[in-house]
């Protein structure tokens, strides 16, 4: 008996692990965790330009390098720029993870309440039903005799 309970159980158990495996991919789908290998590159590409462009601005005050062909600071703005397009791009990220975390929840909610007015529809059904009922009265018979 012990052994039948411990397997449904597990059975449940892997059940709840696949249904939690398949809600996380449709979640990185639609945005909530983006694929981690594209994001990494995305990352390393943004890092490695605002750090050269960080070098380049320094090489340029510092030892006079590209002093006729770029003007002050710009290297310095570009860099502060693709880090700004980085930020708003992860913010956007974050939104329509909210919006698809709003959308579940609201979808949820309107379930638990579809259920909730259902089961207080076969509540009153139940409790109709199991009103007690007056006996008839008793019909006696008259002995005669």
């Amino acid at each position: 008996m012990a052994t039948d309970e411990t397997q449904l159980l597990r059975e449940e158990l892997e059940h709840y692990r696949a249904e939690k495996e398949r809600i996380r991919q449709i979640v990185g789908q639609i945005g909530g965790q983006p694929s981690l290998r594209r994001t990494r590159l995305f990352n390393v590409v943004v890092l490695t330009i605002v750090v050269l462009l960080f070098l380049a601005d320094l090489a340029r005050e510092l030892f006079g390098l590209l002093a006729g062909i770029v003007p002050p600071f710009v290297l310095l703005e570009i860099a502060i720029f693709l880090l700004s397009l980085k930020i708003v791009w992860m913010i956007h990220l974050q939104m329509k993870l909210h919006h698809f975390q709003f959308w579940i929840l609201n979808s949820l909610d309107f379930q638990v309440n579809e259920l909730s007015r259902r089961m207080r529809t076969l509540e009153h059904r139940v409790e109709s039903r199991a009103e007690p009922r007056t006996p008839p009265a008793a019909k006696g018979r008259r002995r005669t005799g």
